[in-house]
């Protein structure tokens, strides 16, 4: 169905849902590169003002990816909750995005319509928000989860500790991990990405960290962040995994690129909670995702790159994820260009994710080659807090050594829970309390002697 808005006589035509959600997207490299944007800002606004008068009931009658063509399209339309869309079934995008911004419209109201709002409707929403919008609405929204412990509880800001080495190196990864645990980062997760996807390896790395966290019985969970293929293979040798990760996409094209689909995505899910490896919840996945991805496989259908990031969303959805994060500028300035662009989709990703019910964290990052530094970082890392993110990154130095980009620090998470008043996960900040790594205002302390000379023996290894 065709939709058109006239601006000073003149006519705006947008042929479909498909073309305007793409017009209506704030500006950014990627649907520029795929011909997908607005070719003027006045035709952008044209777009979002012709967005906002859509009623929600459209999304419903209208795939932006034809059914019979893609399994994400599939999962999103069967798994429609028809009971939980009635309350907001009578408003077009703009009235959603003022219902989502009302005083009334509270957490538990958000939490109820979780089911009955499809990706497409979250993207074209956060299309026509302003920044202060998107931190507005996210912060009212606590998505809670739980293995050995509780994140995304209101008042904390968890980190997952992210020591990789380029040659998988135990003892460099050792001594990152260690590093990140002084300054009181690990609690999302202590989650490395293997330089080699071999099983020997990832292996190895897998017993590295559980021989940590079993000896110091630090109440978190590991990932090695492997194919999960390989991790199928390692749980069914009954190798330590705590978590399955996966990096996922939001079209069955660009999934076959990373080589999965649903259905090996149920077997990995099963077989990780087959494991019973939780003590305070069964909260098993760990997904990665980022704007560009279908792009970048070109696999996105002529849908713009962040209503493709949003579909991805309803995969994660389906498995009740432990973590979900946006690598947000990890792909490049092809599809993010700069800092400004980098911060705007980061906001928008977190919105998404936490208004469909995720647990969302963001790798605040960036390529060397971008037109971003780490002043932008600064800033999207304060935004972030400010709207309630579960998780960050902790990398030593913000520089992954393995990977070749800008993270963030361990001192970049301190910083946001002093500025913010925001603690670790309640079991691992008690955790760091009682190792004296830590106060109980949170301030870091100087380490012990005694568990310093504790730490000795794991470099016999």
């Amino acid at each position: 169905m065709p939709y058109q808005h006239t601006i000073r006589g003149k006519v705006y035509l947008f042929n479909d849902l498909r073309v305007l959600l793409a017009r209506a997207a704030p500006f950014r490299t990627g649907d520029a590169l795929a011909g997908l944007s607005a070719e003027t800002y006045e035709e952008r606004v044209a777009a979002q003002i012709t967005l906002a008068d859509v009623p929600l009931t459209d999304f419903l009658n209208t795939a932006v990816i034809p059914y019979e063509l893609d399994e994400v399209t599939r999962l999103i339309v069967d798994g429609h909750d028809l009971q939980a869309f009635n309350p907001i079934s009578h408003l077009t995008v703009g009235g959603f995005r003022d219902w989502l911004l009302k005083d009334e419209t509270d957490h538990a109201v958000l939490k109820g319509i979780e089911a009955g709002i499809t990706p497409e409707m979250v993207a074209a929403v956060s299309k026509i928000m302003r920044n202060q919008d998107l931190i507005a609405v996210a912060k009212k929204c606590e998505v809670i989860t739980r293995f050995r412990n509780t994140v995304g509880l209101k008042g904390h800001f968890s980190t997952r500790l992210q020591a990789n080495h380029p040659t998988d190196d135990p003892k460099g990864i050792l001594a990152g991990i260690i590093d990140g645990l002084f300054y009181g980062s690990g609690d999302a997760v202590i989650g490395i990405n293997p330089a080699s996807d071999s099983p020997a390896a990832v292996m190895k790395l897998l017993l590295l960290i559980d021989r940590l966290r079993e000896q110091f019985e630090i109440p978190t969970q590991s990932c090695i962040l492997s194919h999960v293929t390989t991790t199928i293979d390692l749980i069914n040798q009954n190798a330590p995994v705590d978590l399955c990760f996966q990096s996922i996409a939001g079209t069955e094209q660009a999934n076959n690129s990373f080589g999965v689909n649903l259905t090996l995505l149920d077997e990995a899910h099963q077989a990780t909670l087959s494991l019973n490896r939780g003590t305070v919840g069964s909260n098993v996945m760990y997904f990665e995702t980022g704007q560009g991805s279908a792009l970048s496989a070109n696999a996105h259908h002529g849908v713009d790159q962040q209503t493709c990031e949003v579909r991805a969303y309803a995969i994660a959805r389906k498995y009740n994820p432990m973590l979900v994060n946006t690598v947000v500028g990890f792909i490049g300035p092809e599809y993010l260009y700069d800092g400004k662009q980098i911060i705007r989709a980061a906001l928008e990703d977190h919105f998404c994710g936490k208004l469909m019910g995720l647990p969302m964290g963001v790798d605040v990052c960036y390529t060397n080659h971008a037109e971003a530094d780490q002043d932008d970082m600064d800033n999207l890392v304060t935004l972030l807090g400010v709207a309630g993110c579960n998780f960050i990154m902790g990398i030593p130095g913000s520089d992954d050594i393995m990977l070749n980009y800008q993270s963030t620090s361990f001192h970049d998470a301190l910083y946001v829970r002093k500025m913010l008043g925001l603690k670790p996960a309640p079991e691992f900040e008690q955790w760091l309390i009682k190792q004296g790594i830590t106060d109980p205002s949170g301030s870091l302390m100087d380490p012990d002697p005694a568990l310093l000379k504790k730490m000795d023996s794991l470099w016999q290894i």
